[in-house]
């Protein structure tokens, strides 16, 4: 079974992600994406961006500034609420995230845990460091990375790397609203990085310090809310079956209970787009959070967890934010973020829901269900959906010392130049074949001798390795009609 280790080292041997400044011994919880990382990556932003902003009349988007005005940060909660519960090892000072160390140790979930909760566990079950010495007592841990604006550091220089992309979409509601000429209910959407200074990053890209989050936050009167109908049937994990202890059931979106009908539109809009992009639903679900992990602004929250090689973690967020964050804004700013309405004549406080999906966790989420450790072919296949594949084709040339065969291979390449494309003329046809494998490419044109003769070549199906004799001129048109097969 593939580990999370093990798919760092290929991403790395791939070109897909590498640690950060490798050669000065990296940073932790930092990660930079090679050539073929960046193009999944891009790819996926690109397809989220096109779904749910380009091909909708009622969302537009931003790109707010990774550092604000401190007081952003003041009148959310962050600087008071946004933390983490750390513990030290008594020796070696070494800090961890004590919810972590303890689900560790007994294997039961402990993120909504408090310090006080997290300490008893730790001392009735002489739970130690990763080290094997004793723990501190638990204490608060503020997450926010802080930095200086202007030449001098002082009290009023101090302001944050934005630990989320939301806040500034909540300040700019009034002038995207004017500006687009927007009415409710609408969204505003942005993609972008956010920073954590997370106590003990791991498992990869699933819990780093720089991260990319692609979020909406859907404004609409509170007093009539509407939505389209929602269907879809996943597996769902309730509050009550956690509290119990049992396992998730399947359930359709209809039998939800605490959802308001704009929530559970988007929550299944959200799912939809993880399997759209290749995600086997068999890997994801839903999951409620229990009443004692709400975070502060929220009135009910649903998380969409895919079943990566560490267990069932979060790779979505949906969440019922009411109010909250246009209220704070205007109570700290003195100015009003209100919507008028011209059928009653009144300002209104728009009520929010936000989805927010995590680009790298998407990305690893993608990487983890493509991943497949062919024995019969002896290598590695990435099965990416030809949507978000880093390069949808592949052209080969059966020999490189054969200048006709070369010239028609490069000629096809320029008439392919529309796909994403990789020319290889390096090693055996074979050896070829199994680095685009490896690559996630999924279809593969080969032009041999008999190309020469018939004007034709060979197109190889990545997943199947099934191949099919096609006219050079008509090849265009084939592998466009493979890939719409391949999206039904």
């Amino acid at each position: 079974m593939l580990t999370i280790e093990e798919l760092s080292v290929f991403c790395k041997k791939k070109g897909i992600v590498f640690p950060t400044a490798e050669i000065y011994g990296g940073l932790s919880g930092f990660f930079d994406y090679g050539p073929i990382g960046v193009e999944l990556k891009n790819n996926i932003k690109q397809h989220w961006w096109r779904r749910f902003v380009k091909q909708r009349e009622d969302v537009v988007g931003i790109d707010g500034a990774i550092i604000t005005n401190p007081k952003v940060w003041q009148a959310s909660g962050h600087v008071e609420c946004f933390e983490d519960i750390l513990v030290e090892d008594t020796k070696t000072k070494e800090r961890y995230r004590a919810d972590q160390l303890v689900e560790d140790a007994l294997k039961i979930r402990a993120d909504s845990l408090n310090a006080e909760d997290l300490w008893k566990l730790i001392e009735e079950n002489k739970i130690d460091s990763p080290k094997g010495n004793p723990l501190s007592k638990p204490r608060q841990f503020n997450l926010m990375f802080r930095t200086h604006v202007g030449p001098a550091e002082s009290d009023t220089s101090t302001s944050y790397l934005r630990p989320e992309t939301a806040q500034l979409i909540f300040t700019n509601f009034k002038l995207v609203q004017e500006t687009a000429r927007m009415k409710l209910p609408f969204g505003i959407a942005q993609i972008g990085k956010a920073f954590r200074n997370e106590i003990s990053p791991r498992d990869f890209l699933f819990r780093s310090r720089e991260f990319e989050q692609m979020e909406i936050e859907y404004f609409f009167d509170g007093e009539k809310e509407s939505a389209p109908k929602a269907e879809a049937t996943f597996l769902f994990l309730s509050r009550e079956a956690q509290k119990k202890s049992q396992k998730a059931s399947q359930i359709s979106v209809s039998q939800l209970k605490r959802l308001s009908k704009l929530h559970a539109y988007w929550l299944v809009q959200a799912y939809q787009w993880y399997v759209d992009i290749g995600i086997n639903s068999k890997k994801l679900r839903i999951r409620e959070h229990t009443e004692d992990e709400l975070s502060h602004y929220a009135s009910a929250t649903f998380d969409i967890e895919y079943e990566f090689p560490i267990g069932w973690k979060e790779i979505h967020g949906s969440a019922h934010r009411g109010t909250f964050d246009l209220s704070q804004h205007e109570k700290s700013a003195k100015v009003q973020l209100r919507s008028f309405d011209e059928e009653s004549k009144t300002n209104i406080l728009p009520t929010v829901i936000e989805p927010s999906w995590g680009v790298d966790r998407a990305l690893l989420a993608v990487l983890c269900d493509a991943f497949d450790d062919d024995k019969k072919r002896g290598n590695i296949v990435l099965k990416i959906h030809p949507s978000i594949a880093p390069i949808q084709v592949g052209v080969f040339p059966l020999v490189k010392n054969k200048p006709d065969v070369v010239k028609v291979a490069q000629k096809v390449a320029e008439k392919l130049r529309m796909f994403t494309l990789q020319y290889d003329e390096s090693g055996s046809i074979g050896r070829r074949y199994a680095r685009a494998d490896e690559l996630g490419i999924p279809l593969c044109v080969t032009i041999d001798f008999q190309s020469l003769d018939d004007n034709a070549v060979t197109i190889r199906n990545r997943d199947t390795t099934e191949q099919v004799r096609v006219k050079i001129d008509d090849l265009q048109e084939k592998i466009t009609s493979i890939f719409e097969k391949w999206k039904a």
